[in-house]
């Protein structure tokens, strides 16, 4: 009997964790344009909610293009890439929102921030739906993306619930 309780805690931790990782969004920064100078960062993201949890995924041309998280938002209204908390240049980045507050990024190459090429975020906390329309810009997408992570989230609370009475049957409490 202590075994099954302590498969059924362990099964409940996990069932947890995937529902979890269900929930998370993905925003491809910009949208179909990608980290582009001719995206308008601040229009996109104020049609996003991110929470912790979530990744941004800045995806560009290599060599064309760079994403400097600055230090904060003065260096971030001056284009000041040189207080970077970090650099990525590989042309598919992921930044994963771990914690609220407000993150600043940059191009780093010279000109692009100025020209707009900049991103400023606040990841909140709480049961906000994240928006997941950035990864495409037409408006059917939109709400597809909102409704496959519900899909997502109801379909592993059913999968734990079935494997919960199976193993409830099985082991007969």
């Amino acid at each position: 009997m202590e075994a099954l309780r302590k498969s059924l805690l362990i099964f409940a931790i996990v069932t947890v964790i995937i529902q979890n990782k269900a929930m998370a969004a993905q925003h491809v920064v910009g949208g179909s344009q990608g980290w582009d100078e001719s995206t308008d960062f601040n229009s996109w993201a104020s049609g996003e909610t991110f929470k912790i949890g979530d990744t941004l995924v800045f995806r560009y041309n290599p060599g064309l293009h760079s994403v400097v998280e600055v230090e904060g938002e003065s260096a971030y209204k001056s284009c000041d890439t040189s207080s970077s908390v970090n650099s990525m240049s590989a042309g598919n980045d992921v930044v994963k929102l771990n914690k609220p507050g407000t993150r600043y990024f940059a191009c780093g190459t010279a000109g692009h921030c100025d020209q707009g090429m900049k991103l400023k975020i606040t990841t909140v906390t709480g049961n906000a739906p994240s928006n997941q329309a950035a990864t495409s810009s037409t408006p059917s997408s939109s709400s597809a993306a909102p409704n496959s992570r519900r899909f997502s989230t109801v379909f592993f609370t059913f999968i734990a619930v079935i494997l919960t009475i199976q193993m409830a049957l099985v082991f007969q409490f």
